[in-house]
């Protein structure tokens, strides 16, 4: 499986001439989108979908009910392409085993909306890899490849450290990583670092358009 960042939470997956993309929001590059079989989509907030992005493909998408719905609001065109997920479901998209994890986006202020999140688990050629959207969720059974987020609005960086620690993925690829400036990135990555290095695991953050 190759992996491929392509900005903030975009993640794009090949295997065997098939490409599939998550979470490709306004702080993406349109690159991602270029001869997708299948776009996956973890939550509404617009660092995580964008609707050029999605107008610039024809290729099927995949999400929870309440993208769907703003979808729709925005261009029922597009949404005739969407097919609503729910947390447990199992499916097959573009010849990649789908498991979707989770119900809830984290929580960023009690005096705000608690938004629906649900995160996924996909895994083709004997590699799987775990995107939880904005989400403390867990995946539920062991992954290669854990899409951590470094830094938001709604955590902390022990926080995320922890999780990212439980998880204990071989590989632990960072994303959601707009937010903080350089040295608070510089500091994030030295961490996430030494805190996979205790579980035996990697750690890094590519560069836009750069493979993990």
């Amino acid at each position: 499986m190759r992996v491929t960042k392509f900005g903030h939470s975009c993640v794009r997956l090949s295997y065997d001439g098939r490409d599939v993309v998550l979470d490709p929001g306004v702080w993406s590059q349109r690159e991602a989108m270029d001869g997708v079989a299948a776009v996956l989509l973890t939550h509404e907030h617009p660092d995580h979908w964008d609707l050029d992005h999605l107008r610039s493909t024809d290729a099927p998408i995949h999400t929870i009910r309440a993208v769907a719905d703003q979808i729709e609001a925005a261009d029922p065109a597009v949404r005739e392409r969407v097919t609503v997920v729910e947390p447990g479901e199992h499916l097959e998209v573009a010849g990649f085993s789908v498991e979707v994890v989770g119900r809830k986006h984290a929580v960023i202020h009690p005096e705000l909306p608690h938004f629906d999140n649900s995160g996924f688990v996909l895994e083709v050629g004997g590699t799987s890899l775990f995107h939880p959207g904005d989400s403390f969720e867990l995946p539920g059974r062991a992954v290669d490849v854990h899409c951590a987020p470094v830094c938001a609005p709604w955590a902390k960086m022990s926080e995320l450290l922890d999780v990212a620690r439980e998880i204990g993925a071989p590989r632990t690829l960072g994303i959601h990583d707009r937010v903080y400036s350089d040295v608070g990135l510089a500091m994030a990555d030295d961490r996430f670092r030494a805190w996979m290095a205790q579980r035996d695991g990697t750690y890094a953050r590519p560069a836009d358009g750069q493979d993990l």
